[in-house]
């Protein structure tokens, strides 16, 4: 009878650290979700400052005084 009880409580331990298990898995999967949202959303803001700031070597309007060296 005792080997049993001890078999049950065994079992029970199992089951719940499954359970643990089981909501931990969950939590990571959602938080993995939310940091993979806020990563789609940071390479679309980088991507929308890229095209907002000029390519410095797009031929952007320079100055020809900004061109000669400095001893004219």
């Amino acid at each position: 009878m005792e080997t049993s009880h001890d078999a049950d409580r065994r079992l029970t331990e199992l089951e719940i650290k499954a359970s643990y298990t089981e909501d931990l898995l969950d939590q990571l999967n959602l938080t993995i979700y939310r940091q993979q949202q806020q990563i789609d959303s940071l390479v679309l803001q980088v991507t929308q400052l890229r095209q907002q700031s000029p390519d410095p070597g797009s031929g952007a309007a320079r100055s020809l005084r900004d061109e000669l060296p400095p001893h004219y």
